[in-house]
């Protein structure tokens, strides 16, 4: 058996709020370390497939600092940190470290707390959708700063006060000018302050964020197996058939990376000087047609029946694809954009081709036969768990794009695929 007194040395090093503590940092560490290496092997993690809330978030701009260090790896630093600094204020712990583990926690609380502020804010109103191991993490950090500022004035006295019941002379001697210092630093402004610069630490991120544009970013690779041979002359289209480079596009009508890709392709189409054009094939993220989804999520609920819709349009008078094609991914209004849902899209198919002309193409087999064929391409392109679109394919090769104007399409495009520099 433990002896009575070792139980309760051990309760005094260890009240039920340490272990809180230390718990509370390994989880959101966990989770960090977790999101980083997900993050720098390309994968996609569980639960965050093609399509998802979280792949959206995960894939954004925002994910990363200047499109080079990951969040999630500044985030790991952090909470391993404080995790390292929770070990380090028992009682047992010589004062001057339990007074720098304290400060640096209390810094690090608050540069937590104010990175999950700043993270809610992005995932509510900026990306408009969340990750739930960036919730998770978040939440973390804010039950973590509530903790350490609430116990941090109330247990630094501990030291002192368990010296002075045991030998009052030493503290007279030696203990008190750290009581007087311990004192000084754990006032309530001091904490707050300290608490303040993490704030400030948060604000200087969310900040760099804002204002510094990261690089283009993109995942590649080649294809599987060989990909079925499209006759530019016979699908749908972005610029001319006789274009000597044809790159297949791969997107959904509800993907908001698709949405902000289209409205790049005729200034790539226009430097290359109309040498470049674009095959589209719709491919939807639903498994009701594409049975390389395995988990269906609500955004992409009427996926297959858009994509439909589209061809019909194509099929019933080539000429109104282009304007429906740029309806789908136009801004309704505000600053947002949001997918159009079906029963609006048919009505808008109608009014641009005729209602007649609209059901007898609805009806047309190689609707269907198309939407399998982009599909097959999809499927033959997905690796390493990247199964995510908008997808660029140009012969073997294909790219995952997440590019912020032309420019940084036209060198993904030549980085990647491998497509000759536009002549000038």
């Amino acid at each position: 058996m433990v002896p009575y007194e070792e139980m309760t040395c051990l309760r005094r090093s260890w009240p039920w709020w340490r272990w809180v503590l230390t718990g509370l940092s390994a989880l959101a560490f966990v989770l960090s370390v977790y999101l980083s290496w997900h993050y720098l092997i390309g994968k996609s993690m569980i639960g965050c497939g093609a399509g998802s809330s979280c792949e959206k978030v995960l894939s954004s701009r925002w994910s990363t600092i200047g499109g080079v260090l990951p969040v999630s790896g500044l985030a790991a630093g952090v909470y391993l940190a404080m995790l390292v600094a929770g070990l380090s204020i028992g009682p047992s712990t010589a004062v001057p470290v339990r007074r720098l583990a304290w400060s640096a926690m209390l810094v690090l609380v608050g540069a937590a707390a104010g990175s999950a502020v700043w993270f809610t804010i992005l995932q509510k109103w900026v990306i408009g959708a969340f990750c739930p191991y960036c919730t998770a993490a978040n939440i973390t950090g804010l039950l973590l700063a509530a903790l350490v500022v609430w116990q941090v004035s109330r247990q630094f006295d501990d030291h002192v006060t368990n010296i002075a019941t045991t030998n009052p002379f030493q503290v007279s001697n030696v203990g008190a000018a750290s009581n007087a210092s311990l004192q000084r630093l754990m006032g309530p402004l001091p904490v707050f302050g300290l608490v303040l610069v993490g704030l400030t630490l948060a604000g200087i991120l969310a900040a760099s964020q804002a204002a510094f544009s990261p690089p283009a970013v993109y995942r590649d690779g080649d294809a599987q197996d060989n990909l079925p041979v499209l006759d530019p002359r016979t699908v749908p289209m972005v610029g001319s058939p006789d274009a000597p480079y044809v790159v297949t596009l791969l997107f959904d009508y509800k993907c908001s990376h698709c949405q902000q890709l289209h409205f790049m392709l005729e200034e790539a189409i226009h430097r290359y000087g109309s040498k470049l054009a674009f095959v589209l094939c719709p491919t939807p993220l639903n498994s009701q047609c594409n049975p390389y989804i395995l988990r269906d999520v609500d955004a992409y609920k009427d996926s297959c029946e858009l994509a439909r819709v589209g061809l019909a349009v194509w099929v019933a008078e080539r000429g109104a694809f282009p304007a429906f094609n740029l309806w789908m991914f136009s801004l309704e209004s505000g600053d947002r954009w949001i997918p159009r849902n079906l029963e609006t899209a048919k009505a808008k198919a109608a009014e641009l081709v005729g209602q007649a002309k609209f059901d007898a193409a609805w009806a047309d087999p190689w609707i269907d036969r198309y939407l399998q064929t982009s599909v097959r391409i999809y499927g033959t392109t997905i690796q390493n768990g990247n199964n995510a679109v908008p997808k660029l394919i140009f012969g073997s090769r294909w790219v995952i794009p997440q590019p912020y104007d032309a420019d940084s399409l036209v060198r993904i495009l030549q980085e990647s695929l491998a497509i000759p520099t536009p002549s000038p």
